[in-house]
């Protein structure tokens, strides 16, 4: 249909429809639009019917929207606002490629126009198309070159695809247009400066970078990165000296930055320990309060001169009361030797401040205050409990609370160390015991909620949220607005160990939309850092979109869920009338009467908190809907909601599983979690090609890890197995097998991996598992195996005796006698008496935690018993 062109009153009122458009005045949009459709010879206005179509979409009004925008394209196919509101449309529903082609469309019938080539070069650089977004820019340059963000934009285009000295060139010529004087602060000038220095030194141009920062150092804002930079910068042209005095200078600004100690080291190149020993003795002594100094050289040194170091630093710490004092010293833990130092030496303070209250009864100095003592024991129950006696760390922890009872550290101190001794719900009642302390503290607050959802109470930790969430809106609504990941993933653990399987994967599709929305958000940044020239900043958020999902909560949730999946897969849900109906028929009348009074109360109880959530989400909707009412936002069409039963009751839990997968395998490739993964759902896929990939990636990180060694025998086993293969997949698998396993077959293979590892309890399950998996006969064997808990056996954690009692009594080790599992968990009681996994059954039953209050008599009446 040809173009139809509007006479001027109605071309006023479509140029009002634009202006109503790019103001969020919808409502007053489609009135102009009736206004113009309403007359029977532009009824099939292409462009007005386009515009209509786009103005309800942002009314939420999505199917009437497309309907009337590809009327409206039908209508007049040459008009570039058609297209461009078609590309619109699809953006707002995130399907960028074909918003792409529908702006080169727009483009082909209207090639210099600038809004179309913007929201062009905007899609290019989200989809990271830089071949395309180069050339838009450069068309954007053409018809704009008086615009700073023309040129910014084709200088970053170029930086992004790696040409750094073509993009230093672009921005030294739009440098050259800048009229300012050196003597005048611009902080966008500024900026501008340290970007191009960056393009520099990323190109390799040392040594143009650096005089680049000597010419404009008076005119750059941030003093500090410029001497950061220089310094760099020198160490990079080998100019020691030069860098040795800027290290210098910024150790002087600020003596409690690790990084320029290690600047200096790296300038001054010290040869032994000793000579870099004394780069820290000249720092002592500028800065006798600094306890950066003091820390360093203890990753270093060793022997009599680490004991000396160390000693001053504790005195220092313990003195001024300084609560991390432990956290800074974690990392030297892997260090045996360094670990009994420590000990003797604060033991050692421990015995003398109870005795005389000095650090060394041969100390001449003045008495320490009590405050000491107290930092003292502080310390020691941290360290007991990171080398794994709890039993000497709640002692000391005791003392300390006994002497102060109102210092919150020392009872978030006592939770942590039931939480590493496996009991979380006294963990849970301590964390609470600190949140009661002071109800104001974020921070403790969160902590709590944290260790209640590890407790399994998900209402009670929600309650506690909820007092530091909006008012008016439920906590979890308000927590999942705010993308709160940490409470979401801790939630779908918790939902997942009390088997709701269906509300665990909602949290898991939840943090899953927050990577989405994260990742939609650099929308708003595109034109925005490059008005405000903020472009060191913007070139960074690039990146890190570019790895994103490598971020520990993804990876947390990403795996919660595949678990989820793989078990959804092995045990589908089956339809619960069906289940009770089987079960009531082997019922007694008496049994029957009582089962139904039973579903009669649980029936009144669901529809009451029914009734409760729905009259909460009335309130909240009347609240949306005035807020929308006073704002007039542009709100695009409503999510689809997670509903729990719905997502524990798919079709294809492994093609979901493969979407979680999928993030992992691109951008998490060093942890072997994520290739095991992998194995697992193209095992239950019975995809061979796939399964080898996995297993080969996997052995390339840790040849020895005992969940691989499962893997790979099940795959060994699978292939031996398989009948139906094409030729050439037998072929590359019979390949590959031989260089994994030799000669062998699956049962010589895992007897080799026994006798290789022997003496380690984690690997000892895994050949056990596989030897049961492989042999039904040797089931008993197995259990032997497994359950073995003498000395000399290392690598023994409350997990991993955990896991071999799920193994007991989940069959991966056969049926196995419900003796065996009662006798192991009883071995491990003895071994770790606070653990709730080893407790005697019936204990559970027992211990019930009342938030912001005490827990009942028993349970403290057991913990004296422990």
């Amino acid at each position: 249909m040809p173009t139809i062109t509007l006479p001027p009153k109605e071309n006023a009122l479509f140029k009002r429809i634009l202006r109503c458009y790019e103001h969020k005045q919808y409502r007053n949009g489609l009135k102009f639009c009736k206004q113009i459709l309403s007359n029977p010879k532009f009824a099939e206005h292409g462009e007005t019917l386009a515009m209509k179509g786009l103005t309800l979409n942002c009314l939420g009004k999505k199917e009437e929207a497309y309907e009337l925008v590809r009327r409206g394209l039908r209508n007049d196919l040459k008009s570039h606002v058609c297209w461009h509101v078609y590309g619109l449309l699809q953006r707002s529903d995130k399907k960028y490629d074909e918003a792409i082609k529908c702006y080169r469309n727009a483009l082909k019938w209207d090639k210099d126009n600038l809004q179309i080539l913007r929201d062009l070069s905007l899609l290019q650089i989200q989809m990271r198309d830089l071949e395309g977004y180069r050339e838009t820019r450069y068309q954007l340059l053409q018809l704009r070159p008086a615009q700073r963000a023309s040129w910014i934009g084709y200088a970053i285009a170029y930086h992004l695809l790696e040409d750094y000295e073509m993009a230093a060139k672009i921005i030294e010529e739009f440098r050259k247009t800048q009229q300012t004087s050196p003597d005048k602060v611009d902080y966008e000038y500024s900026e501008l400066l340290l970007y191009q220095n960056q393009v520099l030194r990323e190109a390799g141009l040392f040594k143009e970078a650096l005089e680049h920062l000597t010419t404009y150092e008076k005119q750059i804002c941030d003093k500090l990165a410029v001497e950061e930079t220089r310094g760099e910068v020198l160490l990079k042209l080998e100019r020691y000296e030069d860098a040795t005095e800027v290290y210098h200078r910024l150790q002087e600004r600020n003596p409690e930055n690790w990084s320029y100690y290690h600047g200096l080291e790296n300038a001054l190149k010290p040869v032994s320990a000793d000579e870099k020993l004394k780069i820290y003795e000249e720092a002592w002594v500028k800065y006798p309060k600094g306890l950066v100094p003091r820390r360093l050289p203890l990753s270093f040194l060793a022997g009599e001169k680490f004991c000396e170091c160390l000693d001053k630093y504790l005195r220092m710490n313990f003195s001024k009361g300084c609560p991390p004092v432990f956290t800074t010293l974690r990392s030297l833990y892997n260090d045996k030797e360094k670990v009994s130092i420590i000990e003797e030496l604060v033991v050692g303070y421990e015995t003398t401040l109870n005795s005389c209250r000095m650090f060394n009864q041969n100390d001449d100095g003045k008495e320490e205050p009590p405050t000491t003592l107290l930092w003292v024991q502080y310390f020691l129950a941290q360290h007991f409990d990171q080398i794994g006696q709890q039993s000497l760390a709640l002692d000391y922890i005791n003392a300390a609370i006994e002497s102060t009872p109102t210092l919150i550290e020392l009872f978030l101190v006592k939770a942590k160390i039931y939480k590493h001794a496996g009991n979380i719900r006294e963990a849970a009642r301590w964390m609470d015991e600190a949140q009661a302390l002071d109800t104001a503290d974020r921070f403790i607050n969160s902590k709590c909620a944290k260790y209640l959802l590890k407790a399994g109470l998900v209402k009670e930790a929600e309650d506690m949220c909820s007092k530091f969430t909006r008012e008016g809106a439920s906590a979890v609504e308000n927590l999942n607005e705010m993308q709160c990941m940490w409470f979401q993933t801790e939630c779908a653990l918790a939902y997942k160990s009390m088997n709701k399987l269906g509300d665990a994967l909602k949290k898991c599709h939840e943090i899953e939309r927050h990577f989405v929305e994260i990742t939609d958000d650099q929308f708003d940044f595109h034109t925005y850092c490059m008005r405000k020239m903020t472009l060191r900043s913007y070139v960074e958020l690039l990146k890190l979109e570019d790895v994103l999902r490598m971020h520990p909560f993804y990876f947390k949730a990403a795996r919660t869920a595949i678990h989820i999946y793989l078990s959804l897969h092995d045990n589908p849900l089956t339809d619960d009338n069906k289940e009770l109906q089987a079960d009531t028929a082997n019922l007694s009348d008496k049994e029957l009467k009582k089962l139904r009074n039973k579903q009669r109360r649980a029936q009144k109880k669901a529809q009451l908190e029914e009734e409760k959530k729905n009259a909460e989400k009335e309130k909240q909707l009347k609240n949306q809907k005035k807020k929308k009412e006073d704002d007039d936002e542009e709100i695009g069409g409503p999510k689809e909601e997670l509903i729990p039963d719905k997502l524990a009751k798919v079709e294809t839990p492994l093609d979901e599983a493969v979407k979680f997968l999928t993030p992992l395998k691109n951008l998490v490739k060093n942890k072997i979690d994520t290739h095991l993964l992998a194995f697992e759902i193209y095992f239950r896929k019975e995809k061979f090609l796939l399964m080898l990939q996995s297993v080969k990636r996997a052995y390339a990180i840790d040849p020895d890890h005992p969940w691989l060694h499962q893997c790979l025998v099940r795959f060994f086993k699978g292939v031996s197995e398989s009948k139906d293969l094409p030729d050439a997949v037998h072929t590359v698998l019979k390949q590959e097998i031989s260089r994994l396993f030799g000669d062998s077959n699956a049962k010589s293979y895992n007897q080799t991996f026994l006798t290789k590892h022997s003496d380690s309890i984690p690997h000892r399950l895994a050949a056990a598992k596989m030897m049961a998996y492989l042999d039904s006969s040797t089931e008993r064997k197995a259990v032997e195996l497994a359950t073995a808990l003498e000395e000399p056996l290392i690598n023994r954690s409350i997990q991993i005796c955990s896991d071999v009692l799920d193994s007991l009594g989940d069959g991966s080790l056969g049926d196995a006698k419900e003796t065996a599992a009662e006798s192991y968990r009883a071995e491990c009681h003895k071994l770790y008496p606070y653990t709730l996994a080893f407790m005697p059954p019936g204990y559970e039953e027992n211990t019930k935690i009342a938030v912001n209050g005490d827990v009942s008599t028993e349970t403290e009446e057991l913990a004296n018993d422990m």
